[in-house]
């Protein structure tokens, strides 16, 4: 029995493997390690593309354009629909931001295709064609594409009838996507293109008679008939379509991050605010007041201030009717005016401005008069005395409006015209300028709305003649001949 268990329980004998299942068990363990090892580097790798929220740490490179949808430089700085979006953006995941600005939206797309910025944000609409060529993010606004005309003028009443009219639109644009969609419909459908002219820039060629019509997206066009109200959508040509970001494909956790942060903007209202700020066209500019109702307010409503416009037009050395003039334009005497663009008061204070005036309460008329007035006195003095004494206060009035940044644009422009830049006039004839490409790329602050500010000086100066005439003062000289004489006190 002992035996038996013993043999039954016996220990095999111990068999040597042979030299190729040696070499194959090597083999397989290796193949193992590859594998593992494989799997570790490119999982390192991923984590590592995740870490990366952007391609230089600490830095949202954006490319953009420099165009008053977007971005542009305004008498405070930058501004811009795009521009407050990506700095709130870069303000929320705590990096620094840099702006890159591209010619055109064919630079823009070649520049991401090269991988030489985070985003691109620049009022692109996510395309069919733009999607098999580039990483988008996630839709934040809606836009529709609008024939455009100006009010009184001829122009088509549907997509047929646009066959007897030559367009003009922006080249390698989604309007020629869409203009070649519906030529399948429409066959004599005919349009040229342009890459010299924006679509704002053609916007004012429609107003100004120069073109029939052409075609924007609804949210260039609400922007621009704060400037242009005879602006006119005829028919939309197509259905609503998305505005998208391209991101950088390598950037996957910066694509989620923007998804994030979209949402909560929206949520909090910040979005909204900016939409209000830029596209609101419930208000229109006081650019087209009635004399009537000035004449009316000036009986009934400056008397209240005209003491506030004394005092600080002899404190800073500026005419009082000016200062009044100017007031009415900004807010029509109204001391709680506030704008969809953030300024408010009686002299509509941006809060930047009032910052740095050191204004606690831009809705205060004493406060906000002061802060007019002290401001308009710096510009003066920044104004160069080769003017004329009328032309220089016209000079700062401008750059109140549009920054001097711009007004010395301007006169280098002027120089390289061969006309003369210490004149108004030559001014007022260079300025619009600022807002074609072949101009302001050229030049050091770029984009500016040109016309705006000449408009903004010739309305002041109707208001002040009104003004005065009503008033009794005919010594014009007299009111604005102490405006030459440079003083770096007065608290300035």
């Amino acid at each position: 029995m002992s035996e038996t268990i013993r043999h039954k329980y016996r220990r095999p004998r111990k068999v040597q493997p042979t030299d190729c299942e040696r070499a194959g068990a090597g083999f397989i363990r290796l193949s193992l390690l590859t594998i593992v090892g494989i799997s570790f580097i490119v999982s390192g790798c991923e984590q590592l593309k995740e870490k990366n929220l952007t391609l230089k740490p600490g830095t949202l490179t954006v490319l953009t354009r420099n165009i008053p949808t977007v971005y542009y430089l305004g008498p405070d700085g930058e501004t811009g629909f795009e521009y407050d979006l990506v700095k709130n953006l870069a303000r929320e995941l705590h990096l620094k931001l840099k702006i890159k600005v591209a010619d055109s939206i064919s630079a823009m797309l070649a520049a991401m295709a090269a991988n030489t910025a985070d985003i691109a944000a620049g009022a692109l609409t996510r395309t069919k064609e733009r999607e098999r060529r580039f990483t988008f993010g996630p839709d934040y606004y809606t836009v529709r594409q609008q024939l455009v005309y100006r009010k009184g003028c001829t122009h088509p009443k549907d997509i047929a009838e646009l066959q007897r009219f030559r367009l003009l639109v922006p080249a390698r644009s989604s309007y020629v996507e869409r203009l070649t969609e519906l030529r399948q419909q429409y066959p004599h459908l005919q349009w040229q293109t342009t890459d010299a002219l924006s679509s704002d820039q053609l916007l004012e060629k429609v107003w100004l008679r120069k073109i029939p019509c052409t075609i924007v997206d609804s949210n260039i066009l609400a922007l621009n008939r704060r400037y242009y109200p005879e602006l006119k959508a005829a028919f939309p040509i197509s259905k609503e379509q998305p505005l998208a970001w391209i991101i950088n494909p390598k950037l996957t956790r910066l694509r989620r991050e923007l998804k994030i942060w979209l949402k909560k903007i929206k949520q909090n209202g910040q979005f909204a605010q900016l939409e209000k700020r830029y596209y609101y066209t419930g208000e229109i500019n006081f650019d087209y007041v009635d004399i009537k109702v000035f004449i009316r307010m000036i009986k009934n409503r400056l008397p209240k201030f005209k003491g506030l416009f004394e005092k600080y037009g002899r404190k800073y050395r500026l005419p009082w009717t000016l200062l009044a003039a100017k007031s009415y334009q900004e807010s029509h005497w109204d001391p709680e005016a506030t704008s969809v663009t953030g300024v408010r008061g009686i002299m509509m204070l941006t809060n930047t401005t009032a910052h740095h005036l050191k204004i606690e309460d831009r809705l205060n008329p004493e406060e906000s008069i002061r802060g007019g007035a002290k401001y308009l006195r710096r510009l003066l003095d920044r104004v160069p005395e080769s003017y004329p004494k009328f032309d220089r206060l016209n000079v700062a009035m401008a750059a109140y409006n549009v920054g001097m940044g711009h007004i010395y644009d301007a006169r280098r422009l002027a120089r390289q015209l061969n006309l003369d830049p210490d004149r108004w006039a030559t001014l007022a004839k260079v300025l619009p300028l600022l807002k074609q490409r072949k101009y302001y790329e050229q030049l050091k602050y770029g984009y500016a709305r040109g016309r705006e500010p000449v408009g903004y000086v010739n309305r002041i100066n109707n208001y002040r003649n009104i003004l005065e005439k009503k008033l009794g003062l005919l010594d014009r000289d007299r009111a604005i001949g102490s405006i030459l004489k440079v003083d770096n006190s007065g608290g300035l």
